[in-house]
């Protein structure tokens, strides 16, 4: 599995987070919903530093280079994020509740085997 974090430093941008987060509720996470490979994606905030972020978790083979939702959020803050990193995922846990047997990271996969 990959996490893709994307952060921006808002001080730069008209949007804050309470503009953002009117976009998520109007128009930002649905178009996420049917993204193929994407297990799970959450968006994050901070106040005290006026940051705003996405954080997505990729099941193991998932294309990345396939077309994605337009990033919405990179044309309304007006520049792209102050980081964007990508990361191989150790391991990973899941409430029972959520009820999706998972692939649990690279911590957990056999010898020899990461991506």
């Amino acid at each position: 599995m990959k996490a893709t974090i994307s952060w921006w430093d808002l001080s730069g941008s008209h949007q804050t987070i309470d503009s953002l987060r009117d976009y998520l509720r109007d128009e930002g996470v649905e178009p996420w919903t049917e993204v193929d490979g994407m297990r799970l994606k959450f968006w994050i905030s901070d106040r005290e530093t006026n940051r705003w972020g996405a954080v997505m978790l990729w099941d193991t083979g998932a294309d990345l280079t396939a077309p994605m939702p337009p990033n919405r959020a990179t044309e309304l803050i007006g520049y792209p994020p102050t980081v964007r990193m990508m990361s191989d995922v150790e391991a990973i846990v899941e409430s029972v509740r959520s009820g999706r047997p998972a692939d649990r990271g690279l911590a957990f996969e056999p010898i020899g085997k990461s991506s």
